[in-house]
């Protein structure tokens, strides 16, 4: 591809003519890659909503607009742009709102909930990625077999719905974030079923034992028919038994809707000085150098404070014993990265008790960054005009330092630190 006012190879590196002129001036492009990264995100939550039966006709042509305005000497307006993105948003929160609302009216009002950890012995299938509806499928099919069924990854929030966390043959959870899955599935002995995306191209070790649906898809591994786990419960049957061993037992399911239904308790503990914070701490997690970050600051928050978290984040910081707070514990599992939406409504909640805005809460957003779900869950807190986010470890690589300033300044948007203990210290002395 050319770009028409200069004639030279949209490479990325944008071209020689005048900023604003220019298709692929670099804060043009930044601007667009933005978008469509977004776009891709609030596509996978509209997947997973519409095979749960919720749809919205504004929401596809805000995704049809969306795209036709990233096509080639469409529009080169950076505020235009800005605008855009930050419509998608808007748009992602209404996608995240119906991916919640079909969760629930599916599998129940979610509870809080004990999970072991580990696996029993007997047959077993691991299932990864973020779709509940196969997690569902599945279960039925196995349903009167003695084959064991366990979440990995993000599946790990399917034991606060009823209908799912009660399936007999849900047995518990394996593993932890995606990144880690090549040795932890190479030590499942079982078949692995990946539902969605955070799926790494297999070790030979597993690969015959990995099976995809829909549109995911790598070498080694074999592709299901919609809806047929069959080859799935054959491989199970016939692969080695899981052994028993059982890890630890976890606590997950601090839904908005169980929180928000303690609204009053929160409130009135808030007024008599009794929490001090929230902090939301979670996102999309990564392997590179840096991370660790998010552990060193989830340890560092006061003991009276709460700490909600949610995405494959969380695995960066559930595995320290935060206390408990109130007969809660202080780090509450609100769910999977589409949940990101009850973090919102409880914010939103909580502001129209205490009568002021998001921003004047006792609340602060650390969002471990990574992948397209995160942009577009980026871009709906920035629509809805939070504040003051801390984004790490490095700014996405498509933004150019220019439209990472403007964001900075519209919203105080800023990275982690080098030292988590020094930036908690400025936020609890409220600088």
């Amino acid at each position: 591809m050319f770009c028409d006012q200069c004639e030279q190879a949209s490479a990325g590196v944008g071209c020689s003519s005048s900023p604003g002129v220019c298709g692929k001036d670099a804060d043009v492009q930044a601007l667009q890659e933005l978008i469509l990264y977004g776009l891709k995100g609030m596509a996978a939550y509209a997947h997973h909503a519409r095979r749960l039966g919720q749809t919205d006709a504004g929401v596809s042509a805000f995704i049809e607009e969306a795209l036709f305005a990233t096509m080639t000497n469409v529009n080169f307006d950076v505020p235009a742009l800005l605008e855009m993105a930050l419509e998608l948003g808007r748009q992602n929160l209404k996608v995240m709102q119906m991916l919640d609302e079909g969760h629930v009216a599916k599998f129940g009002k979610p509870r809080p909930a004990q999970v072991r950890e580990g696996t029993q012995a007997g047959p077993g299938i691991l299932v990864t990625g973020h779709d509940l509806m196969d997690l569902w499928q599945l279960l039925q099919q196995v349903e009167g077999t003695p084959i064991k069924v366990y979440t990995h990854g993000e599946m790990l929030p399917a034991h606060m719905y009823p209908a799912l966390g009660d399936h007999p043959n849900l047995a518990g959870h394996y593993g932890g974030a995606w990144q880690n899955q090549r040795s932890e599935f190479a030590s499942f002995p079982g078949p692995i079923v990946a539902t969605t995306n955070c799926i790494l191209i297999p070790r030979p070790s597993y690969a015959q034992r990995l099976f995809t649906v829909r549109c995911v898809a790598v070498p080694g591994a074999q592709r299901l028919a919609e809806g047929d786990f069959a080859p799935v419960i054959k491989a199970a049957l016939t692969c080695p038994p899981l052994t028993e061993k059982i890890e630890r037992t976890s606590t997950v399911g601090f839904h908005r809707s169980v929180l928000l239904d303690n609204a009053a308790t929160i409130v009135n503990a808030v007024k008599a000085g009794q929490i001090s914070r929230f902090f939301v701490i979670g996102g999309c997690d990564g392997a590179e150098p840096g991370r660790n970050y998010f552990s060193d600051y989830a340890r560092a928050t006061p003991a009276d404070s709460f700490i909600l978290t949610l995405g494959c984040g969380k695995y960066r910081i559930r595995e320290h014993d935060y206390g408990t707070l109130l007969g809660l514990p202080r780090l509450l599992d609100m769910g999977q990265c589409n949940d990101a939406y009850g973090a919102i409504a409880v914010a939103v909640a909580l502001a129209q008790a205490f009568n002021c805005g998001v921003n004047d809460l006792p609340l602060t957003l650390v969002v471990s960054w990574f992948e397209q779900k995160a942009v577009a869950v980026l871009l709906t807190l920035l629509a809805l005009d939070v504040k003051g986010i801390t984004l790490g470890p490095n700014p996405p690589a498509f933004l150019t330092a220019n439209v990472f300033k403007l964001l900075k300044e519209r919203y105080d948007l800023h990275l982690t630190g080098q030292e988590a203990q020094a930036d908690l210290a400025l936020v609890v002395a409220g600088k």
